[in-house]
């Protein structure tokens, strides 16, 4: 889901910011304020990562923020490391940490593309084949026609369809927040709006056409296939699909975003159906490294499967940011230290901004904010701890001085 940055924002912040860093061989304990005291020296303190961290909480003026990175190589001195900033919970002062659930937004998405391609690797469907075979009448309006569109456009957000999200009364989505939505309600919202002016085009109303499509072929939800297919093999204890509830289960970070008064609202009770499959998923960072690095290494979908997902084409800067390139359900972007990260990100209205991605020697990172980033240079900023995460070099890699 793509939320327009507000051009004036006006913030209050309390409080002191604190910065946690947290790494071990194994998995930490991701809520401490300080290093463990059993974990090796070589382990941190991850300079970069860290001012990038407090960067975003102090000069941004994010809430909190928390990055988790799982590192495989044998030369790693950590295969897991953490560092945090900020505060989780206003009210409270709790800190942000890694272990708590967040509202992952539209990497929701990347779920939802790698059931449509284990679909496609036992030949239920076709990529290919236009959305017609599959939803019969379903896009015939307003100039739009499912018998030229294919599955393959809708993951590619090249099928031309306007995003749901755009219509005049998604311009103040708090005034919605506590509405279910259906799918096929916010698919002919959709199909009234005019078709966008460019070929690439972001707009979850791919993804919920992408569902109902998954739901026409097995007889199942697309929730429900997305569950038995990767959240439980994999393990994912902290990820499931809210539907109605407003609220967060378990351990959360609250989220937070700017009235039109200028006032620090709290949004964490949002009722998320308008996103559905592609964009209501409740995770955390270790669940969402967790399918990331199930999904690169080929847990999930045969080769000829990933490999598609990673054709890409050039995405509008003003929808994603420079450099973005979009698949079948994955963004790559390019990394300052060479080569790519592949992986997604998602927004949500309430405040909550999460990405995940891996970068070409296996290390995958996740950044959990609890509020989005309110000008283009706070977005920079949040992308800038991606890059370092996965640009940084471990000991052993450091050139003497």
């Amino acid at each position: 889901m793509v939320i327009s940055l507000p051009r004036r924002v006006v913030r209050r912040r309390t409080g002191l910011v604190a910065l946690a860093v947290t790494c071990s061989l194994t998995a930490a304990p991701a809520a401490m304020a300080h290093p463990a005291r059993d974990a090796p020296r070589a382990c941190g303190p991850h300079p970069e990562v860290s001012r990038s961290v407090r960067h975003l909480v102090t000069h941004d003026r994010i809430a909190g923020a928390a990055v988790l990175v799982t590192d495989p190589r044998p030369a790693a001195p950590c295969a897991r490391w953490t560092v945090t900033g900020g505060t989780a919970d206003l009210r409270t002062g709790r800190p942000m940490n890694t272990a708590d659930r967040l509202r992952a937004g539209s990497v929701t998405k990347t779920f939802t593309a790698t059931v449509v391609m284990r679909l496609a690797a036992e030949g239920r469907l076709s990529l290919d084949a236009p959305v017609e075979r599959y939803l019969p009448g379903l896009i015939r309006t307003g100039g739009h026609d499912g018998r030229r569109i294919t599955v393959r456009q809708l993951l590619r957000h090249t099928s031309g369809l306007p995003d749901y999200l755009e219509a005049p009364e998604w311009q103040h989505p708090e005034r919605v927040r506590y509405r279910h939505f259906e799918p096929r309600e916010l698919i002919a919202r959709a199909l009234r709006l005019p078709p966008p002016d460019r070929p690439w085009h972001y707009a979850t109303t791919n993804y919920l056409v992408a569902g109902l499509i998954i739901r026409e072929v097995t007889g199942h939800s697309p929730e429900t296939e997305i569950t038995r297919r990767i959240i439980a093999p994999l393990g994912l204890r902290d990820t499931y699909w809210p539907g109605d509830d407003v609220r967060v289960q378990g351990p959360h970070s609250h989220s937070y975003f700017t009235a039109a008064d200028g006032r620090r609202v709290d949004g964490t009770a949002w009722n998320t159906t308008f996103g559905g499959v592609g964009g209501a998923l409740v995770s955390t960072p270790a669940d969402l490294t967790r399918f990331a690095t199930a999904l690169f290494t080929g847990r999930l979908l045969p080769a000829p499967q990933l490999a598609e997902m990673r054709r890409t084409v050039a995405a509008d800067p003003d929808r994603l940011w420079p450099g973005a390139r979009y698949g079948l359900g994955l963004i790559s972007s390019p990394l300052s230290c060479g080569s790519t990260w592949w992986g997604h990100a998602g927004t949500v209205p309430g405040g909550h901004r999460a990405l995940v991605a891996a970068g070409p020697d296996g290390r995958t990172v996740a950044v959990a904010l609890n509020e989005v980033p309110a000008t283009l240079q706070a977005e920079r900023d949040f992308l800038d701890i991606v890059d370092k995460a996965l640009c940084e070099k471990t000991p052993t890699e450091r050139t003497p001085a």
